[in-house]
């Protein structure tokens, strides 16, 4: 595979996209072909998927269903976006991959952490991020601030402090591979961080490329 993975992750409203567009630009600037995705619901089949676990409309889910919604989004969106671009030799940079459905529908959920996480690696064929990068931010200061929350926007807060505490968590445990910044720092501070990151991995050695 030729390809570089690139990961946004993070709670609502921490600026996820709003980094993800940055480097894209930065990136096509550079000569790169940019693959610019995101999950839930962009593949014409997760777009359903998305409506069933986001709209408030939905009402009551069971956990266990709503966690293999999401996989089966992740696993189309895998096969059908991440997959062929990363052959081809783009980068790819989603907004959200499996960390959320281990936050969101693990601990958040309060499902069984191991389960959850084999349920996502199948989902996805094992595939990794060559980098996460982690925007991390109180949820009283994010999430809080929004609006007219989706469903899961809506679920609690204490959701949402499980999720963040467990975004943290498998930010430690793969530092190699993890990017962790306050969301609340600048933007342009923010977009410089993870350039000067995401350069080194495109210049490494090891790198796929150059």
């Amino acid at each position: 595979m030729a390809g570089v993975f690139i990961v946004f992750e993070g709670g609502d409203g921490v600026g996820k996209s709003t980094q993800a567009e940055l480097l894209a630009r930065w990136l096509t600037g550079q000569g790169h072909e940019v693959v610019l995705t995101f999950e839930p619901g962009d593949t014409r089949a997760g777009a359903v998927m998305r409506r069933i676990v986001l709209d408030p409309e939905t009402g009551d889910l069971s956990p266990r269903a709503e966690t293999l919604l999401y996989a089966a989004d992740k696993a189309h969106h895998v096969y059908e976006v991440v997959l062929p671009a990363l052959e081809r030799g783009a980068v790819v940079i989603s907004d959200r991959y499996v960390d959320s459905l281990l936050a969101y529908q693990g601990a958040g959920r309060e499902l069984d952490a191991d389960r959850i996480e084999s349920i996502a690696r199948w989902a996805t064929g094992y595939l990794l991020p060559d980098l996460t990068v982690l925007l991390d931010l109180d949820p009283a200061r994010g999430v809080a601030g929004i609006e007219r929350p989706d469903r899961l926007e809506g679920a609690g807060m204490a959701l949402h402090q499980r999720a963040r505490e467990q975004f943290l968590a498998l930010a430690a445990r793969d530092p190699e591979h993890y990017l962790v910044l306050p969301a609340r720092t600048d933007r342009e501070q923010i977009a410089a961080a993870v350039r000067e990151r995401v350069a080194s991995i495109l210049s490494s050695p090891t790198g796929t490329l150059s």
